[in-house]
């Protein structure tokens, strides 16, 4: 599993993308995005689960019944959501529109948006720009259309892994955008997968279900969670291997390389957290089960209180024992030991006494805390970041 260098522009052979500005922000920034398969690719996706979904997730939810996709596209600054019928309509549209354009069958085209909820789509702004959207395809615009689906993002969020897969190096990339409305299962995100490699539906499904579970599914911000909210994967075959199934001596190294991409994204979205100054990832080990210290996790990793304490630079692990301690996790205390960025701060349950050097760690802009429960072999991890001042800010205007 090789990551690809920052230093050059991702590209995923047989996929070409584009990213402009439709007029749809205010800002005049990119906020209507393209990504485009040169044939039918497998398809899978994971969508929010907040029981009141956006008119682009039913649609997208619809069409990926088929496990095919060609095509998507993507707008940000308005989430077409809480918009009743129209909104549906408007989804449509843009379904047909880019199809016709494309020419390819709407069942092929999936539609994504994001931003502000409960005002209509600007439809119209979006199909009159469908032409210059097209015409901009490039294999070499995956950043243009990361930019183009930002909406409180501070810079885009990309990434890519390489593996061989038959003797041939297969590229595995992604896309994704948050920044708030982050909370388990999944974030307010959405992402968008791309591999040149062969793999049947059911594996691809698999791998993605998994990856989504161990990166998006443990990622938290703010406790809120998004009516709008996709992880769509395309493999459109261009590498020409033998497609993947789950017993593929290469499927493995896929489902690896496509764990650690997630994460990667993952913990671009809680080093963007809004307002955040810092990331936060704790590691917990020594649980009974990987369930188990997937709870402890989140609970550390959703507790305003703690998220403050790393803020103000303050090693204040009592907060972390308390969330340890309401998790719902059969834990306990004297088997607990917890460290702040290697050094130990419990032993056994008590304290000792190195608050101050902690609090000297606390003004690296990577915090890790590593719980061990003591109880098992089993380990997870989460991420997320501080709250600050800046976070009330940004929400407290969002749609004004």
């Amino acid at each position: 599993m090789k990551p690809l260098s920052t230093g050059r522009k991702i590209t995923v052979p047989g996929f070409s993308f584009s990213g402009i500005s439709a007029g749809i922000k205010n800002s005049k920034d990119r906020d209507l995005a393209l990504i485009f398969s040169n044939r039918p690719a497998v398809a899978a996706g994971v969508y929010t689960t907040n029981r009141i979904k956006a008119a682009p997730v039913k649609l997208s939810m619809k069409h990926i019944t088929s496990r095919k996709a060609q095509a998507i596209i993507i707008n940000s600054g308005n989430a077409n959501a809480c918009t009743g019928t129209s909104g549906m309509k408007d989804a449509l549209e843009m379904n047909i529109k880019t199809a016709e354009e494309l020419g390819i069958s709407p069942d092929l085209v999936h539609v994504s948006s994001t931003g502000i909820i409960g005002k209509p789509l600007p439809v119209l702004k979006i199909t009159d720009s469908l032409p210059e959207l097209i015409r901009k395809l490039s294999p070499l615009s995956l950043n243009h259309a990361a930019a183009a689906i930002m909406t409180t993002d501070t810079f885009p969020k990309s990434s890519s892994r390489q593996i061989t897969v038959d003797g041939k190096r297969g590229t595995i990339a992604a896309i994704t955008k948050g920044a708030g409305m982050i909370c388990p299962n999944m974030a307010t995100m959405l992402c968008f997968i791309m591999t040149d490699i062969a793999i049947h539906r059911q594996a691809l499904d698999s791998a993605l279900k998994e990856a989504v579970n161990r990166s998006f599914n443990r990622l938290a911000i703010d406790n809120d969670m998004s009516t709008n909210d996709t992880v769509l994967a395309l493999a459109n075959g261009d590498l020409q291997n033998r497609p993947l199934t789950k017993r593929a001596a290469s499927y493995e190294n896929f489902k690896k390389a496509l764990n650690d991409l997630t994460y990667d994204l993952a913990e671009m979205i809680a080093r963007d957290g809004e307002g955040a100054t810092k990331v936060i990832e704790v590691l917990v080990k020594g649980a009974r089960t990987e369930k188990a210290a997937e709870r402890v996790a989140l609970s550390i990793a959703n507790s305003m209180l703690v998220k403050t304490a790393v803020y103000g630079g303050d090693p204040n692990w009592g907060r972390l024992m308390a969330a340890i301690g309401y998790s719902g996790v059969d834990v306990n205390e004297q088997t607990i030991d917890i460290s702040l960025n290697k050094i130990k701060l419990v032993r056994k349950g008590i304290g000792t006494a190195r608050e101050t050097a902690a609090a000297r760690t606390l003004s690296r802009k990577k915090i890790l805390f590593v719980i061990d429960l003591g109880t098992g072999q089993e380990t997870a991890k989460a991420l997320t970041c501080d709250l600050t001042e800046k976070y009330i800010k940004i929400n407290a205007h969002y749609s004004t």
